[in-house]
């Protein structure tokens, strides 16, 4: 029973996140995912780095890629993870090596912001907005904050309709992007989200807004 409940104790202490240290050109930023997630991409799983990968352009590298505690457990076991809701952060290669002004990272997310999509709409019954838009194209929805020193904002998207389940329920997709400038390096740190009902805006607007001050609190000088 005594190595059982130590086992447990490891099992549980080892899925708890912690923060990190990444070097990006001469600085060293800490990162840390949202509580409840884990970075997994020490797992060496070519699905999750697919997936990673698939979710950044390959002129940006990865430097955290993180699943829900739930999904590290079902993945640790052999299960197939629900892939509910994951975060991602990356910075531009070709940046690296530089420092980034405070002009030159708000040219960026100017630029960033014109690809993201035009102005948000004014209603916030996005269900029905995403509807009238293309399908399996990001739209934006909300503007979150904009600083000397971070832009956020939040976007959806209608998943295309299975041709072979035309009565299938609509699937829909939140995320929030986030430009930063930390130690005069550029982050771009986006979090996902199934989207089935209001409490998910909720969801990914607190979580973003949380894990964007922690961010910054972990690297204050």
């Amino acid at each position: 029973m005594r190595i059982a409940l130590l086992l447990a104790a490891a099992l549980s202490a080892s899925a708890i996140a912690a923060p990190f240290a990444v070097q990006v050109g001469d600085a060293r930023l800490a990162l840390d995912a949202p509580p409840g997630f884990a970075d997994v991409q020490m797992t060496g799983s070519p699905r999750l780095l697919e997936l990673a990968e698939a979710l950044t352009s390959a002129s940006n590298r990865i430097l955290l890629f993180a699943l829900e505690d739930a999904d590290v457990r079902r993945f640790n076991v052999g299960d197939t993870p629900v892939l509910r809701r994951y975060v991602i952060a990356v910075t531009p290669k070709g940046l690296e090596a530089g420092r980034v002004t405070p002009a030159a990272f708000q040219r960026l997310a100017t630029d960033s912001l014109r690809e993201l999509g035009s102005a948000p709409p004014v209603e916030t019954a996005y269900r029905a907005y995403l509807d009238g838009q293309p399908r399996g194209r990001p739209s934006l929805l909300a503007e979150l904050r904009r600083d000397e020193d971070t832009v956020s904002v939040l976007q959806g998207m209608r998943l295309p309709d299975p041709q072979q389940q035309r009565s299938r329920e609509p699937q829909y997709v939140l995320s929030t992007t986030t430009l930063m400038l930390i130690r005069g390096k550029a982050l771009n740190v986006a979090l996902y989200s199934a989207y089935a009902s209001d409490a998910d805006v909720d969801w990914i607007r607190a979580t973003t807004g949380r894990w964007l001050e922690e961010l910054q609190r972990l690297n204050l000088r």
